[in-house]
């Protein structure tokens, strides 16, 4: 966004974001309702994703709920009742579908998937960890099931550990996680670090990085974030407005197009496509059109990450710089 600020300099710059809600600790016994109990796992369950904090520094003024820090127990835990929480709804959601498919056979094929889901949730597994087909995953993915959403796992350090990145339970936790959740990244973060960078003037700040040879993690986290939603950026550039939009990964043009206007995806025509590592490393939308570098793609292209798109459309007429 920076760069195209600094090429366009526009009246207004519109970056994307993602909203993360802190929602309060999950505790043992949660699925039958202690602590917070049903309030937090429905919280959790309008959510896309999870962002798993762990906490691994002892500190006398921040008390834990199991009385002393223990990784690994309380990765178990929580993974246990996010999945306790699963069989419970998923057995009452059987409990009809059951009785109307021993009457109509064509109901049968849908039980049986709901079935097994629920038995691999029993036997120990979390729901995003199977191998399930098309069908599967379409009728399964409906009930927005806690076990089903990606997970990155936080390994909350204390500022020293984070600066040396160094703690014993760093390995133990990656142990456990390529165990248990394969597919889930572990990103080694302090939230205290966070903190005190975000409170100091910036010439301090950059200079307290450069000092302890580190940096902050935030990006990493968004960006890390988006990918596991499987979510990308496009921009949209201009003298009025430079805006980074979010779309899902594989869409096309037209999609891209519906994100700015339902009309101009209803009335696309085609789109002109930069990438913006191009225009980053030519300097300039003329150098890049004289590279060759600039095309004009139909409705099936794929939109990727970092595209700048010209959106044509018969909406009102003419096209959008965008």
């Amino acid at each position: 966004m920076i760069f195209l600020c600094s090429q366009y300099n526009p009246r207004s710059q519109v970056p994307s974001y993602l909203e993360v809600v802190d929602i309060a600790g999950l505790v043992r016994g949660a699925s039958e309702g202690l602590g917070l109990g049903n309030e937090f796992l429905s919280h959790i369950n309008a959510v896309d994703g999870i962002f798993h904090i762990v906490r691994v520094f002892d500190n006398v003024e921040v008390t834990h709920v199991e009385g002393n820090v223990d990784a690994l127990r309380d990765l178990d835990i929580i993974s246990s009742e996010l999945r306790l929480k699963d069989i419970d709804h998923l057995e009452k959601f059987l409990e009809p579908i059951r009785r109307v498919s021993r009457a109509d056979p064509t109901k049968r094929i849908e039980s049986d998937i709901y079935e097994k889901a629920l038995e691999w949730l029993k036997q120990g597994n979390d729901i995003r960890n199977g191998d399930w087909s098309t069908k599967e995953y379409e009728l399964i993915n409906d009930l927005l099931l806690l076990t089903s959403k990606p997970i990155i796992y936080i390994v909350n350090l204390s500022i020293e550990d984070y600066l040396r990145q160094k703690n014993k339970w760093l390995a133990k936790v990656k142990n456990w996680i390529t165990e248990h959740s394969p597919d889930s990244v572990m990103m080694p973060v302090s939230v205290s670090f966070e903190q005190h960078l975000d409170a100091l003037p910036e010439q301090e700040r950059t200079a307290y990085l450069e000092e302890n040879k580190s940096r902050s993690m935030i990006p990493k986290i968004v960006t890390t974030g988006f990918k596991a939603l499987n979510l990308i950026n496009f921009f949209t550039v201009g003298e009025d407005e430079v805006r980074a939009w979010v779309l899902r990964d594989g869409m096309t043009a037209p999609k891209a197009a519906g994100c700015i206007h339902t009309d101009f995806e209803k009335k696309f025509i085609r789109a002109e496509v930069m990438k913006y590592e191009d225009l980053k490393t030519l300097g300039s939308e003329a150098e890049v059109k004289n590279s060759g570098k600039y095309t004009t793609q139909g409705k099936a292209y794929v939109v990727e990450d970092g595209d700048i798109l010209l959106i044509k459309h018969g909406a009102g007429g003419g096209g959008k710089k965008k």
